[in-house]
């Protein structure tokens, strides 16, 4: 039954026709076959020439590529002529309408519907058609046959331009900006089944085009209104954005989908595209006579954005590991578009909140209509993540001024960036331009353009006379336009010595005081010149409005040659009134904001759904470690001494002789060592010393005299004090005996001074402290300075691009502190502080500077602390700018200042003057009972041993917060020799009841020693209940050999711990018994 016959509704497929001839059903088999062998050859050819396995498979993944790409491009043509086709039911769809694919006449009111215009191009379609088969084939075909003789065979053998015409899916019109002309927006959307075939028979090459698709908005000016047909001056048209373009190839030009070279074919031909319709080129059609057609086709630019793009937040981290599992970071950049005009920032690696400082300056041709495009990616070694994007309409920046804001980024889940956009006007008078100049001294960009002041435009128009070539030929010139650095080429006029360019530049200066503009007209091989020009700005701006539009004769060149130029200045500049400003919202629906065919919308610059995302919050103050500020300081008076040793001896001590002694001081790891006072066993020093100290628990001054020797010093004597009798006491002025030697006292007066914040004390204690002098020159300190150093925040980047690695150096007089280096970062932090004496706080100044690891300067900051003595209770704590880098470079401290308050400021009278009342006020010396210094034969001042006997010294308290027990051994005195050398003493204990060994401790040994120095600490982990059940069992003993008849048990000691407050800790002498209780 024939084919036709079959019942409709009938659902599986029909067999085979069985009246097919044998001959159509052969032919079928062997189509078959051949296909299949077609598809085997490669494989085997393979397999016959060596070649390796990959190479079969590289040409499969072309090839696999090439088909996927073709078979997208076919899919897009076919869905974008259904669109246009079915215009109507897809605007009433609620499926579309969902997905914002509907025509910009949809979305927005201000763009009108002219479906008149699409019935009269559809029309008209197929005569249009035949005018460009014609211009082909009669005009364009003979011109490329003519240029190269390659090409001599070269013929369009198919022009169709198919049934689908142009539509242009809306038309905006502004009339608002200028009253003589006409501005109109074209929404152009074309996807037709154009077929185009070319071949060159020379070399049986086939090629061509089987749909296109071209997707843009078209702006056509019409200007000037005039008072005669045709009404306008002239048409002018471009594209203020490049416009999408999609093209299914045939023939040998098939190759150009293979994957890679498909987009690399696409740019090319949209530069081909850009370099004459997309801004700032433009295509101008003059329809009257005597038209000046230059400044139509090259205006003036509207104005100048001046981009400052600062940093970004909360980007999605792309680089993650284990398939993203561990979510790692990104390497973030930022690509930046005002129409041709692209910038690409710098990367940051391993940052989700980078931060780029970085300023560019663009030139805006056409406002309302353009818009900045930033592109945020991540950088990779193949192919860059995608980190999102933001729009700014250019027109909102021009109505506000300065923008500055966060912007929220498009089509990524998460991220903002934070952008300041300034506009700049164009002013024709230099009177504000060294305003401008000294403007942008102050401002510091990392890019190595400084910021601009002026903008030039030039129209370079033609040429008359020029030199002829060698052999009297005909020249092809070209003209180079040089300032500065930059060099921009005109196009080439070939054959000609009257070359037309009509070609226009235009160059950012930053002083045209200083500047030259220099021409270089030069054949088209740049190696014969044909004349120069050199012209200063200056004579530009003694012109009127900064213009010069006139012929110009040629140096070095024929004495006719000349040469048509415009110049116009124009000095840039931001007005005084401007403030950033939150441009107004404008309401979108949502959706990505795309009209059809996937031209952007007008978009809001605040983000989705026209909030702007609020600036991060930095902390107004500084938050210190509580102990911050909690140092004291410890004023130590070395007076004299009396009874000293003599040392040097004559004649093997037969004569007596003297010493010549100093003192060294130790504390907190600071030394402190006096003059040397010659041959005087009672010394007077008078010598001053001040450090500042943290207030920690047996914390001791150490005192040793030595007598000066030309080889090695001899002691004289040595004592210590423990910080905590001279806080408590606050003044001490007492002789100290010297300990290990037979005799000897030093005469100290020791201040734990206080530190108060009363400014009108601080007079007195200056007025008393201008009264003393002191042997070795110091000026006592009137007052402590502490200050923290958290953070700074804005820090300018390295000349290479790459965030510092920022260090601050802190200095007071002399004195310098430095701070660690952070990582990378334009907003580093320290927090760390640092303490310094000060002498006279009204006339000091503090400083800090901040450089990068390498040396580079990143800022400075001088604070007076006169300031300091200003502030509510002497603390200043806030950020405070930095000089010498960007305006927004800050850095966070805190200074604290507290006067030192000494009670001898007080005045002093003597104690049996009774009757002075009024000469001032008496202050007692504090003598403790338990300090009798005359008898002294230990370090301690801790404890008397009048009676001599064996001692040893334990400090033993309970950590809650650890939940440890502390036991230290710090030394013994007067114990009992064990021979004729005196003793090798160590120190064992165990706590019992426990006998285990986790319990037993032991100190080294000390050599010949009766009065031996552990100070050695043993820890255990007992809870403070555990604690108290024990009970210390210790032994010092004298180590002997195994031998030996030396007694090895000096003394012991038993001690329950529940006797002892283990919180607060004991620091104690105990004696020792030959035998336990």
């Amino acid at each position: 039954m024939p084919a036709s016959d079959a019942d409709p509704g009938s659902v599986a497929a029909a067999p085979a026709p069985p009246d097919q001839l044998p001959g159509e059903r052969a032919v079928s088999v062997l189509w078959s076959f051949g296909k299949c062998l077609a598809a085997l050859l490669p494989v085997y050819l393979a397999g016959y020439y060596g070649f390796s396995i990959s190479v079969v498979l590289f040409v499969l993944m072309i090839y696999m590529g090439w088909k996927h790409g073709r078979l997208e491009k076919m899919l897009r043509l076919k869905s974008a002529m259904y669109l246009l086709e079915n215009e109507t039911k897809i605007t009433t769809s609620k499926v579309f309408r969902t997905k914002m694919d509907m025509p910009p006449w949809v979305n927005f009111p201000d763009v009108e519907k002219v479906e008149w215009i699409n019935k009269t191009l559809q029309q008209a379609w197929p005569f249009i058609g035949q005018f460009l088969e014609k211009l082909l084939v009669e005009t364009i075909a003979p011109a490329i046959r003519a240029s190269s003789m390659h090409l001599q065979t070269l013929s369009f053998t198919k022009v169709n331009i198919g049934d689908k015409a142009l539509r242009v899916a809306g038309v905006k019109a502004h009339t608002e900006n200028d009253k003589r002309q006409v501005m109109l927006d074209l929404y152009l959307s074309y996807a037709g089944d154009v077929e185009v075939n070319v071949e060159i028979k020379k070399y049986f090459c086939k090629a061509g085009v089987k749909g296109i698709q071209l997707h843009g908005m078209l702006r056509v000016i019409l200007e000037p209104l005039i008072g005669d047909m045709p009404l306008v001056g002239a048409v002018t048209m471009f594209f203020i954005r490049r416009p999408k373009l999609d093209i299914n190839w045939t023939g040998l030009t098939n190759l150009l989908d293979i994957p890679g070279l498909n987009a690399m074919s696409d740019t090319l031909i949209m530069d081909a595209i850009a370099s004459h319709l997309v801004l700032p080129n433009r295509l101008t059609v003059p329809l009257v006579a005597d038209l000046h057609v230059a400044q139509l086709r090259s205006p003036l630019p509207r104005g100048v954005v001046r981009i400052h793009l600062l940093e970004a937040e909360d980007l999605t981290a792309k680089d993650t590991i284990i398939k993203g599992l561990i979510d790692g970071k990104s390497d973030p950049y930022a690509v930046l578009r005002v129409g041709t005009q692209i910038f690409t920032s710098h990367h940051v690696d391993n940052n989700l909140n980078p931060q780029w400082r970085e300023m560019y300056e663009v030139i805006v041709h056409e406002v309302p209509g353009q818009e900045l495009e930033v592109e945020v990616f991540d950088k990779d070694p193949d192919q860059d993540d995608f980190l999102g994007r933001v729009k700014v309409d250019l027109d909102i920046v021009k109505k506000a001024r300065v923008v500055e804001d966060w912007f929220n980024l498009k089509d990524v889940p998460t991220g903002s960036v934070h952008l300041r956009l300034e506009w700049l006007s164009l002013l024709s008078s230099a009177d504000r331009l060294s305003e401008v100049i000294q403007k942008n001294q102050d401002l510091t960009s990392k890019t190595a353009d400084p910021p601009s002041a002026a903008i030039l435009a030039i129209y370079l128009d033609q040429a008359y006379d020029l030199p002829m070539r060698k052999g009297n030929k005909d020249p092809s010139p070209i003209v180079q336009v040089s300032i500065q650095d930059t060099t921009k080429e005109s196009k080439t006029c070939y054959g000609t010595n009257r070359p037309v360019w009509e070609d226009a530049f235009t160059f950012f200066i930053q002083d045209p005081r200083q500047t030259d503009i220099d021409f270089q007209v030069k054949d088209d091989d740049r190696a014969l010149s044909l004349g120069s020009l050199s012209i200063p700005l200056t004579r530009i701006m003694a012109t009127p409005d900064l213009t010069m539009d006139q012929w110009f004769h040629l140096e070095n060149s024929d004495s006719a040659s000349r040469i048509y130029i415009k110049i116009v200045l124009r000095v840039l500049w931001l007005s005084d009134d401007a403030t950033p400003t939150t441009p107004s919202p404008r309401p979108l629906s949502s959706g990505s904001g795309m009209g059809q065919g996937g031209i952007p919308a007008e978009l809001n610059p605040m983000g989705p759904g026209g909030l702007a995302k609020p600036p991060p919050t930095r902390p107004q103050h500084t938050t210190p470690d509580p102990e911050f500020a909690t140092e004291g300081v410890l004023r130590i008076h070395l007076i004299e001494a009396q009874n000293l040793i003599a040392k040097d001896n004559f004649m093997g001590g037969i004569v007596k002789g003297k010493s010549d002694p100093y003192v060294k001081i130790r504390v907190a790891g600071i030394t402190f060592r006096s003059h040397t006072i010659k041959e005087n066993l009672n010394p007077l020093w008078n010598e001053l010393y001040e450090v500042i100290l943290t207030q920690l628990p047996g914390q001791e001054i150490h005192f040793e005299l030595f007598d000066k020797d030309i080889d090695q010093d001899d002691f004289l004597g040595r004592f210590k004090i423990n910080l905590r009798d001279i806080i408590s006491a606050q003044l001490i002025d007492l002789w100290y005996t010297l300990n290990d030697v037979k005799s000897g006292r030093v005469h100290l007066m020791l201040e734990w001074l206080p530190r108060v914040s009363d400014l009108p004390r601080l007079e007195q204690i200056l007025q008393y402290q201008s009264q003393q002098s002191y042997q070795n020159k110091v000026v006592p300190s009137t007052a402590v300075l502490f200050v923290y150093v958290e953070r700074a925040h804005g820090l300018p980047l390295k000349k290479n691009g790459k965030e510092p690695k920022a260090g601050a150096e802190i200095i007071l007089k002399g004195v310098t502190h430095k701070t660690k280096i952070c990582e990378r970062s334009t907003s580093p932090r320290w927090d760390e502080a640092f303490h310094y004496l000060v002498r006279d706080p009204r006339d000091e100044i503090l400083t800090v500077k901040l450089s990068h690891s390498s040396g580079q300067t990143l800022g400075s900051l001088t604070l007076p602390l006169r300031e300091v003595l200003l502030e509510p209770g002497m603390v200043l704590d806030r950020w405070l700018s930095l000089d010498g880098v960007l305006p927004e470079s800050q850095i966070l401290l805190r200074a604290t200042l507290r006067i030192l308050d000494t009670q001898l400021a007080a005045g002093r009278r003597d104690p049996g003057d009774a009757g002075n009342e009024g000469t001032g006020e008496f202050i007692p010396r504090w003598v403790p009972s338990h300090l009798d210094l005359r008898h002294r034969s230990g370090f301690s001042m801790a404890g008397d041993n009048a009676n001599g006997a064996s001692q040893v010294k334990l400090t033993i308290a309970h950590s809650p917060e650890e939940s440890r027990l502390f036991i230290t051994i710090h030394s013994c005195r007067a114990l009992a020799a064990c021979s004729k050398d005196g003793a090798d003493p160590y120190v064992s204990f165990i706590l019992l009841p426990d006998k285990k060994a986790t319990t037993k401790r032991r100190t080294g040994t000390k050599k010949r020693d009766l009065n031996p120095e552990f100070n050695e600490r043993f820890d255990f982990d007992f809870t403070l209940e555990e604690s108290t059940q024990r009970r210390l069992d210790l032994s010092v003993k004298n180590s002997v050999s195994f031998m030996s008849r030396e007694r090895d048990l000096i003394g012991k000691l038993q001690l329950d711990l529940d006797q002892i407050d283990l919180k607060a800790g004991v620091t104690q002498w105990y004696d020792l018994v030959a035998e336990a209780n």
